[in-house]
């Protein structure tokens, strides 16, 4: 889409302003990972961390960021999710904790969504070997440490709608405006 997403305007706030709205009543505290300018995000009052390892490697690299983060919270677990998806469930986090005690993923549709998941933050060292060994891809790394998925009905918008191009905002420019 051409801009950084968290700042990509819907309803005439940014997305970034749509997900803590959902994530602010289910946590007790929430990280931005991003490696743009930290100073871009101030209004949104967030601790904000850029990936740990160099060179962006990816999605991976930012679940590291957050299981480190978490873990030195003195979390056990750490909740995930795509800056891009305004429409995640009110009761995200309670669901996925109650689909099992380790890496739990969201699924809507039969699909999974793999960036939107609580991970355990013990499993931080074994990310970061992966990471370095080259793994890129999250449901690589999914693969190699097992998940269960918690299923999330699709009534009359996907909780976890992916914006990505201009016409995918559009639609949910049209979910939020009424006719």
């Amino acid at each position: 889409m051409g801009t950084d997403k968290a700042l990509t305007m819907l309803a005439g706030r940014p997305l970034l302003a749509h997900v803590l709205d959902a994530l602010r009543p289910q946590t007790s505290a929430i990280l931005l990972n991003t490696n743009a300018d930290p100073a871009r995000f101030a209004a949104f009052g967030l601790e904000i961390a850029a990936d740990v390892l160099p060179g962006q490697p990816g999605p991976l690299a930012g679940l590291l960021t957050a299981m480190e983060w978490a873990h030195a919270l003195g979390a056990h677990r750490v909740l995930t999710v795509s800056i891009d998806t305004p429409f995640l469930a009110a009761d995200l986090a309670i669901r996925l904790a109650a689909a099992g005690p380790d890496t739990v993923i969201a699924a809507s549709k039969g699909r999974l969504h793999p960036t939107i998941g609580l991970h355990p933050t013990a499993l931080a060292p074994a990310l970061r070997a992966a990471l370095n060994a080259g793994t890129r891809r999250v449901t690589d790394w999914l693969a190699s440490v097992g998940f269960a998925t918690a299923a999330f009905p699709h009534t009359t918008q996907d909780p976890f709608l992916n914006i990505n191009t201009p016409a995918e905002l559009s639609v949910a420019q049209g979910l939020l405006t009424p006719d």
